[in-house]
């Protein structure tokens, strides 16, 4: 009799479900995970191949040709009078015996425009579309010719013109060639690249942590080339293993440091563009304990660069002498925790008298004019607030363009001050567009395309004349798409800050269902990050994870988030390095007690439906949050995980926790696996088994330390998926299907 009675009550349910599901879907005011996230009707249109032309009063972008379809032509515009001109046909770029055109991913100019390097069919490495195809077209007789000779496809990398426009220069399989555009030449620059030996791009955790993947410089006079050099010979390969290419395992193996292991030594060299010996720069200290995040030419025979020592709490600005190899120092940078990492290189001033340099020496993000030797330190900057990034010097009038938000960490605004320092900080964003700006100023300081966005509203770019402060056009502006925004069901969004009762001032947002009503009580889902690497309140366009949220809130959820201390925050030095050895522990005790806090402050939160998710750091959290504070959360989902921080890379994790061999407390206190046994609600783990960044070695030592404790959990292991979990079809979605479910299961909305 009762299993009748069920089966009719799960009948009923699921064809309850089954009507609601049809009538979304025919709902254009609802939305569903099809519509997010197999379809591309919420996706932003932006501004394909855009480019500052000479001075900045013209510019390039890509635009669909108009006579072959699915192709584009590479357009210019002139800023003055909007005309425009086709600087590359489509129909110029299909080589012989092809029957479509290349399609532009890249291109670069020579100086004098006479001819015009197109990258094209590129290909993944580790985290961007780094190796591809060449090609050289000549603006004057339209010949069109490959680079490289006869090589493997998309095996070239970071080609580029020598500053004369008479060669080319690029790295293949991890060495430096240099080929001469007149005679077709390729001179072989070196020749022990090998799967250890890295010339001219970086091994992995240099790329994935330094951003370190174009590492050559051509020299001002087009003679010589520096570059980088990475032996990783000593590390400890990491093996993924492939089940699913073939009837046996595939194995990749990476080089791959785990805290406390040997590092690639790494080296600067410089070598005659017509080849020869490479002269190597005496850079102190061991090479394998120090990194070199930045390097630049800064004259005809002088490279600067940037050296941190391992623990990356001291850092040098270095001149060397190319031809002899001397080195010495001229600007030391020191802080108790760790110092921020500048790989944007130096702006010059004064014809390379003095140059910019952004510092927290003073407690805040400022910057400073330095004279060319490190002495003569000035201050241009000045007040508490944190300067986020340089945009652009205007050397004309001397103003300098900078990002900050001074009074709301969620946003970001253009201000300008003068170079010298005097005078007030101007804002030039105007007081109507509130949320996230990002400037793109021309070369000449006087236009600058301006990409605006605000939370749930679609980003728009446009042109803008800033000496005048007027828009000059619209680019984009993606009316269609927040039209369909604007007719979606949607309850109240607001951002807020909780003061915790450890006197803590936290900021957040929060997404209500659609007829919100105060005087009910509705289940919550908290998404975070959590550590030094990303904040999440920000008033920015949020893309498919808003989307998602919002969908969530149509369902009857509230959806959160909060930025904890140590997150990137522009709230000084005090607030992002407080966090210093102590990641997992100040950061979920700043999440749970901001739950506490929301609960005693908004009445509507139910205290029994609390939950978490998040990705990557945001997975740690996520296990930190259900093994920590289990009395709080009752569900949640943790995506890709650290869960013991022994496991993650040297350059990460040692700059934020200090050695393991030094402390290795504070490596057990701020790892999830530590406190695996505190689990009480519901968990869910999702990780894939070809993960190269955060390995799926950590989540199998998880489970098998919940086992140990007799803790049920759910786990879903995605076969050769990477860190993004986005490879193969119907992935993403069913991802996002898993995690929708999952939390309907165990965090019910009614």
């Amino acid at each position: 009799m009762y299993d009748k009675y069920r089966r009719t009550i799960v009948l009923f349910l699921l064809l309850t479900a089954l009507v609601g599901f049809a009538v979304a879907q025919d709902d254009p005011s609802t939305l569903t995970l099809d519509r997010i996230f197999t379809k591309t009707e919420f996706s932003p249109k932006g501004v394909g191949g855009f480019r500052w032309l000479k001075a900045g009063d013209a510019y390039a972008r890509l635009e669909p040709s108009p006579t072959i379809k699915g192709a584009m032509d590479l357009v210019a515009y002139d800023l003055a009078t909007n005309r425009k001109s086709v600087l590359i046909a489509a129909d110029k770029l299909v080589p012989a015996g092809a029957s479509a055109p290349l399609a532009i991913q890249g291109y670069d100019w020579t100086a004098d425009n006479s001819k015009v390097l197109v990258y094209t069919n590129s290909k993944k490495v580790w985290r961007l579309n780094t190796r591809g195809d060449y090609w050289l077209l000549d603006a004057t007789t339209g010949k069109l010719t490959k680079l490289g000779g006869d090589v493997e496809a998309a095996t070239l990398m970071f080609a580029k013109f020598s500053p004369d426009g008479k060669r080319v220069g690029y790295v293949r399989e991890n060495n430096l060639y240099v080929q001469d555009l007149a005679t077709g030449k390729i001179t072989a620059l070196t020749t022990n690249g090998s799967h250890t030996l890295i010339n001219g791009t970086s091994d992995w955790v240099n790329e994935e942590e330094l951003s370190l993947r174009d590492c050559w410089r051509w020299s001002p006079d087009s003679r010589a080339i520096a570059y980088w050099q990475f032996d990783a010979e000593g590390i400890k390969d990491y093996m993924l293993i492939n089940d699913t290419s073939d009837i046996y395992p595939t194995i990749t193996k990476i080089p791959y440091p785990k805290v406390g292991t040997t590092n690639a030594a790494v080296r600067i060299g410089v070598v005659n563009a017509d080849g020869g010996e490479t002269k190597w720069l005496n850079i102190p200290g061991d090479p394998r304990n120090g990194y070199v995040s930045m390097m630049e030419w800064s004259g005809p025979n002088e490279i600067v660069l940037q050296h941190l020592n391992r623990l990356q709490n001291e850092m040098d600005l270095m001149y060397a002498d190319a031809k002899t190899g001397a080195v010495h120092s001229f600007l030391n940078e020191k802080d108790d925790a760790w110092v921020d990492v500048k790989t944007a290189g130096m702006r010059w001033l004064d014809d390379g008298k003095r140059f910019l340099w952004i510092s927290e020496r003073d407690g805040w993000d400022h910057v400073y004019s330095v004279a060319r030797d490190g002495s003569d330190q000035r201050l241009i900057t000045p007040g508490s607030f944190d300067v986020v990034s340089v945009s652009a010097i205007d050397r004309t009038d001397a103003w300098l363009y900078y990002i900050a938000s001074p009074d709301n960490a969620a946003q970001r605004y253009l201000y300008r001050t003068k170079l010298e320092g005097s005078g007030s900080p101007e804002r030039v964003t105007p007081d109507g567009q509130k949320g996230w700006n990002g400037y793109d100023i021309s070369p000449n300081g006087r236009w600058a395309v301006h990409n605006h966005s605000s939370f749930g509203a679609a980003p728009k770019v446009e042109l803008l004349d800033l000496s005048k402060g007027t828009l000059v056009r619209s680019l984009t502006d993606n009316a269609e798409l927040q039209t369909k925004l604007a007719s979606l069901k949607r309850g109240p969004q607001e951002f807020f800050k909780v003061d915790t009762a450890d006197g803590v001032s936290i900021n957040g947002w929060m997404m209500k269902p659609p007829g919100f009503d105060p005087n009910k009580k509705y289940p919550i889902l908290y998404y975070v990050y959590g550590e030094p690497a990303s904040q999440t309140v920000t008033d920015s366009w949020g893309g498919n994870n808003y989307l998602w949220f919002l969908m969530l809130t149509q369902q009857g959820y509230i959806v959160a988030s909060v930025d904890n201390r140590g997150t990137p925050e522009p709230r000084g030095r005090g607030w992002r390095k407080s966090i210093y050895q102590k990641i997992g522990v100040i950061s979920s005790g700043d999440q749970a007690a901001t739950v506490k806090a929301m609960l005693a402050k908004m009445p509507y939160i139910d205290p029994a439906r609390v939950g978490v998710w998040g990705w990557s750091g945001g997975g740690s959290s996520t296990l930190n949050a259900m093994f920590r504070y289990p009395e709080i959360y009752r569900m949640g989902m943790s995506v890709a995980p650290v869960a013991d921080m022994r496991l993650y890379d040297t350059i990460y994790q040692e700059r934020y926790m200090g050695l393991p061999a030094q402390n290795p407390d504070a490596y057990k206190q701020g790892s999830p696996i530590t406190f695996a046994s505190g689990l009480k609600g519901d968990l869910l783990v999702v990780h894939g088994t070809g993960d190269d960044n955060v390995h799926f070695q950590g989540t199998e030592l998880l489970i098998n330390e919940l086992v140990k404790n007799n803790k049920p959990f759910t786990m879903m292991a995605y076969p050769n998926r990477t860190h993004g979990i986005f490879e193969g079809e119907g992935t993403t979605r069913h991802l996002y299907e898993l995690l929708t479910r999952y939390l309907h299961e165990h965090l019910p909305a009614n």
